[in-house]
């Protein structure tokens, strides 16, 4: 069989809900988004939970981060921090589609998309991607906007310790120069709007050390996305 019709054969095969385990059903099924995806009102610029009617979180007013707009499709909660492991760290990139459907149905995601010119997905050091095998935020980003996918523009030039096992100030010092934009194509970020893609924000130290890298190069807009975020930053 051709890899292709392979790929058509098992996807319309029926599979199990990831969560309560009903059979047949998407990866997620329609009644745990329902139960767990609630949209819920977040800070424009850090995407926190924040009160109904209120715009940005007091941090944010009082020090603007690098990013124009961020947007999160739930918090870093069961059962999406329990995907979201599943995803990385098992071997699942399969579960990326079901991710992205969940993304684009959070307010003003498809809007963001549309408006950019680029999609980057947060680059992995060359260490963590042997590692993990696969870059989850590439694989995400592809689902969400293929065409506009560039995965060769930002670039992770410096390795760092897994941002999970430090504190606040240990992570935004050790992100401190990891990123850089491609030499030779500096002038493509000149005016453009951008979306940075990851799968979970808690800090934001990776977001933001991106974000003023593309920023520093001339884009105009930048929007980060992401799957999930933590309710308040560690």
């Amino acid at each position: 069989m051709f890899p292709g019709l392979i790929k058509r054969v098992f996807e319309a095969l029926p599979s199990q809900c990831m969560v309560c385990r009903a059979w047949p059903a998407q990866t997620v099924c329609e009644a745990c988004v329902n139960r767990f995806a609630q949209p819920q009102p977040r800070c424009q610029t850090c995407a926190l939970p924040v009160p109904a009617g209120v715009r940005q979180c007091g941090v944010c007013v009082k020090t603007p981060p690098p990013l124009d707009a961020c947007l999160a499709a739930v918090s870093y909660a069961y059962p999406w921090s329990d995907l979201i492991v599943g995803y990385k760290f098992h071997d699942q990139p399969g579960w990326a589609s079901a991710f992205a459907l969940l993304l684009r149905s959070a307010p003003w995601v498809e809007p963001a998309l549309d408006a950019a010119s680029m999609v980057l997905p947060m680059p992995l050091s060359r260490v963590r991607l042997q590692t993990r095998g696969f870059n989850q935020a590439l694989v995400l980003a592809r689902q969400l906007a293929p065409t506009k996918t560039d995965s060769r523009l930002l670039l992770r030039i410096k390795d760092t310790p897994p941002q999970s096992a430090l504190k606040r100030a240990e992570r935004l010092s050790s992100v401190k120069d990891a990123f850089a934009v491609e030499p030779l194509r500096l002038r493509q970020v000149k005016g453009a709007r951008l979306v940075l893609v990851d799968d979970v924000m808690t800090s934001g130290a990776s977001l933001f050390a991106a974000a003023r890298v593309l920023r520093a190069a001339g884009a105009a807009h930048i929007t980060g996305l992401v799957i999930a975020r933590t309710d308040m930053d560690p």
